[in-house]
């Protein structure tokens, strides 16, 4: 029968990561994500030289800061949405705006 007060408490086998776990993921696949962001400049550098490129790809470097930043704050969440969206903004501009 069950009674409001004699609850069984959950077992500890939580399926994901702790938050300290998803913390240190998101800030080093931000800092993976900054180091490619800065090959791909040199490279795009190497064959056209603009300050559009540097302008995307400078913002794509400043925006993994800012996710690393987020996430040692625990804005986990925040971070990886915003690194999403913000890596996926460059690209579409690198496509779109640059020549």
């Amino acid at each position: 029968m069950d009674m409001p007060g004699n609850e069984e408490p959950l077992p500890d086998s939580r399926v994901g990561l702790t938050p300290r776990q998803a913390r240190g993921i998101r800030i080093v696949l931000a800092s993976v994500l900054m180091v490619a962001m800065a090959v791909v400049l040199v490279v795009r550098l190497a064959s056209r030289t603009s300050v559009l490129v540097v302008g995307v790809y400078g913002a794509a470097l400043v925006l993994c800061g800012v996710v690393i930043e987020l996430s040692r704050h625990g804005r986990t969440r925040l971070g990886t949405w915003l690194l999403g969206l913000g890596l996926a903004a460059a690209l579409a501009a690198d496509w779109l705006l640059l020549p």
